[in-house]
């Protein structure tokens, strides 16, 4: 069983900074993309940055410039630093994974997501 387990999440004011942070844990043998992704209250969840295992990034528009997305690849983990935060950024923040092998040429084609973290950004 995979497990996707966040961590850094918080309140904080306007034009402040937080990392959020997330290991995934259980038979892993590669993750191929790591990301995050956030849904604020009446909205759809959405792509915040991903990451894969070669060092490609992608970002959501409103972020590129202030977010910089990180991984380790030999602890599973991925790092989302947030700078320059905006009270826009509210939303619980979500780790996803995806193309995860348990062996080489043995990969799954499910979704694995994390429980959310909470980040809240005052004016």
């Amino acid at each position: 069983q995979v497990q996707l387990v966040e961590s850094g999440g918080g309140l904080v004011q306007a034009g402040g900074s937080l990392r959020l942070s997330c290991a995934a844990s259980g038979r892993i043998f590669s993750i191929n993309v790591m990301g995050w992704y956030r849904q604020a209250p009446g909205k759809q969840r959405e792509l915040v940055a991903a990451a894969t295992s070669g060092g490609s990034t992608n970002y959501a528009d409103s972020t590129k410039g202030r977010f910089t997305i990180s991984r380790d690849n030999a602890k599973n983990t991925v790092y989302l630093q947030m700078n320059s935060l905006k009270p826009e950024d509210t939303a619980v923040y979500y780790c996803h994974a995806s193309g995860l092998s348990i062996a080489p040429m043995i990969t799954y084609t499910n979704d694995y997501w994390g429980q959310g973290t909470q980040v809240t950004v005052s004016s």
